[in-house]
């Protein structure tokens, strides 16, 4: 795995799919969006006010799966010295509280018409609330030592640890009587959408998924090309000591 994280390696490989991953992303995520609040139907209890599942949801889904990623960077950076984890869970940091931020706007202009509050106390929206302030800690904690190396390791411990509200958000509305509607996709049960309604979904998903991957791509590159600037000049400046020494 070492030999994929290779800086160089990365650049090159990251600089062929970056176009390609963010041309996907946007196409499928705008063609999600169109059909879903043009073109698909209503639902028979929430009327047109469902819609809004089309941005909501695959925000939801990207804030918890970006932070098991965060986790796993964390990981790798903790236990295997990952070269790139460090930066790469510094750069997934942001893109994540972004989604995450994305989901609780919208999940409180969802509630307001069918809860009658733009806010409740529901299990599942603290746990996701509990995720954004995780987010935030992260991108506090990583940037707070001067020695970037301690910020890294600070920032990796919070991480696995809070990991742990990941599967409170997955299954708080198993474990508890909250007003958010349980799972309608399962990998054990067929879905309980309608096909027409459940296909833009599915594209709006796949379309968020790779314009994440895209910004964080985009980020990381950039964390890479900077430290090798900074690091050429860093080489630069000492050489340019040693010689005014001499």
């Amino acid at each position: 795995m070492h030999r994929f994280a290779n800086p160089g390696q990365f650049l090159r490989l990251s600089g062929v799919l970056l176009p390609w991953v963010t041309l996907a992303g946007l196409l499928l995520t705008a063609t999600g969006i169109v059909w879903g609040l043009f073109f698909a139907p209503a639902d028979w209890q929430q009327g047109d006010a469902v819609r809004i599942m089309y941005v909501h949801v695959p925000a939801a889904w990207l804030a918890s799966s970006g932070y098991l990623a965060l986790a796993v960077c964390s990981l790798f950076s903790l236990v295997w010295r990952h070269p790139l984890a460090d930066l790469a869970a510094v750069e997934i940091g942001p893109v994540g509280a972004l989604f995450a931020g994305l989901c609780l706007a919208t999940g409180s202009l969802w509630g307001k018409p069918m809860w009658g509050a733009w806010w409740v106390w529901d299990a599942r929206l603290t746990s996701v609330l509990v995720l954004f302030f995780l987010y935030l800690g992260h991108i506090a904690l990583v940037r707070a030592f001067d020695d970037p190396t301690r910020g890294y390791r600070a920032g990796a411990i919070l991480a696995l640890v809070g990991a742990v509200d990941l599967p409170i958000i997955k299954f708080s509305v198993d474990w508890w009587n909250t007003l958010h509607q349980p799972a309608t996709i399962s990998l054990t049960s067929a879905p309980t959408m309608y096909l027409p309604m459940l296909w833009p979904l599915l594209f709006t998903a796949i379309g968020y998924s790779l314009v994440f991957a895209a910004i964080v791509m985009a980020r990381l590159r950039a964390a890479v090309m900077e430290r090798r600037i900074r690091g050429l000049l860093m080489a630069r400046a000492a050489h340019d000591a040693a010689r005014e020494a001499l």
